[in-house]
């Protein structure tokens, strides 16, 4: 989407890292919880992958949150067999809580993560990480909804991984194509500074990181991958989808309320919401001189329709470019049609405005009638402002 890449035009140039061949440059973190059947397994074929093909020095780190069965003895083990391993141990579930304790511990330049069942193909690895050493991305991840990715796996879970990401584009206008791929990677100065933002700890950490990452104009790389389903998956899909929604909720509320915390570049000089003022003082001027003009010929809710769709027009044209930064053609025809809806939103306060003044005092001046206009604008404006920022160019918190 164009209003995503006037964001990355703004993300910050990251240096390539140099390979020192004594220390990892990729940690690879495998989060576990009761995997004694196939941890073993999927640990020396991940191991196996990286010491054949993976360029670069690495560290895998099996991360085992509060396993109850011999999952914690068969990584101590294998963290003792096999060069370049380690073993974490958490007392708490979820898989977030992992991701958080083994990447704030460790000193390599890149941190990724794969699910236990190897459900990606290794393959996809360095294409993965790639982009980060170079500089060129601050994140990775794996796609599963990408033209080029094949995947193989049962129709209700092809529909659920659909609608979440579906639900997601819609409701918090990501540009990201696929939130839950268990196959992703980050910049470790970039996890640093986004994982304190994060407030899940669980199944949601992924998509809350990649939005927050997203708000705050970071380069997120996507890979299209080969991805096989596991019919032996612990994960509790119905469970998993609650807390998700949970999720979804909650950040949309956030970005409502402008509190969704970024520490993304500016994108001008004047904050975001100072720049949307200065739009919608115009837009209100002009709409009141428009309606002034056109009352005697049309009457009070004609004039107030034409002035304030010939405003809302202007002004999301405005909004578009001067408050959000988004240039180019792309999406300027969405962008208006939700503008429009936006306008609807407006003209039903001011109208309701209007009806309720002339029903309690039919005989109103004009300068009263503009006056109940101001106030009902004001209240539109806020409204408009919300809707502009959370779903009309998705641009998240005030800057």
């Amino acid at each position: 989407m164009n209003e995503q890449r006037t964001r990355r035009e703004h993300a910050p140039t990251r240096q390539p890292i140099s390979a020192n061949l004594h220390d990892p440059v990729l940690d690879l973190v495998v989060p576990v919880f009761n995997e004694e059947a196939g941890l073993e397994r999927s640990v020396r074929r991940l191991h196996a992958h990286l010491r054949a093909g993976f360029p670069y020095p690495f560290r895998i780190t099996v991360a085992d949150n509060a396993s109850t069965d011999a999952t914690p003895r068969i990584a101590a083990r294998l963290a003792r067999e096999l060069p370049g391993t380690r073993w974490l141990r958490l007392e708490e579930k979820g898989r977030g809580r992992a991701l958080r304790a083994a990447w704030s511990q460790s000193p390599a330049p890149v941190l990724a993560y794969v699910d236990v069942d190897l459900s990606t193909e290794l393959a996809a690895l360095l294409p993965l990480v790639a982009p980060l050493i170079s500089g060129h991305s601050d994140l990775a991840i794996g796609t599963r909804l990408a033209p080029g990715s094949r995947v193989v796996r049962g129709p209700k879970r092809e529909f659920l991984s659909r609608g979440y990401n579906t639900l997601l584009r819609s409701t918090l206008a990501v540009g990201f194509s696929d939130a839950q791929c268990g196959f992703k990677a980050v910049r470790r100065e970039v996890a640093e500074r986004l994982m304190p933002l994060v407030r899940d700890e669980e199944w949601f950490f992924d998509t809350e990181l990649l939005v927050i990452a997203e708000r705050a104009g970071l380069r997120i790389h996507e890979v299209p991958v080969d991805w096989v389903d596991d019919p032996d998956s612990r994960v509790d899909v119905v469970a998993t989808a609650l807390a998700d929604l949970r999720g979804i909720a909650r950040i949309g509320g956030s970005l409502a309320r402008g509190a969704l915390p970024t520490d993304g570049t500016r994108h001008g000089p004047l904050p975001q919401l100072l720049r949307f003022a200065l739009v919608g003082a115009v837009s209100t001027v002009a709409h009141l001189l428009l309606y002034a003009a056109l009352r005697p010929a049309t009457g009070a809710q004609a004039a107030n329709a034409l002035a304030l769709l010939v405003c809302a027009m202007a002004n999301t044209a405005a909004n578009r470019r001067f408050t959000f930064g988004v240039r180019g053609r792309d999406g300027a025809l969405r962008h208006q049609t939700r503008g429009l809806l936006v306008f609807a939103l407006g003209l039903a306060l001011t109208a309701g405005a209007l009806a309720a003044l002339h029903h309690a005092a039919p005989d109103a001046s004009a300068a009263t009638e503009l006056a109940v206009l101001v106030a009902a604008n004001l209240t539109a404006t806020l409204l408009r402002f919300l809707l502009l920022r959370a779903w009309v160019f998705g641009t998240g918190a005030v800057r």
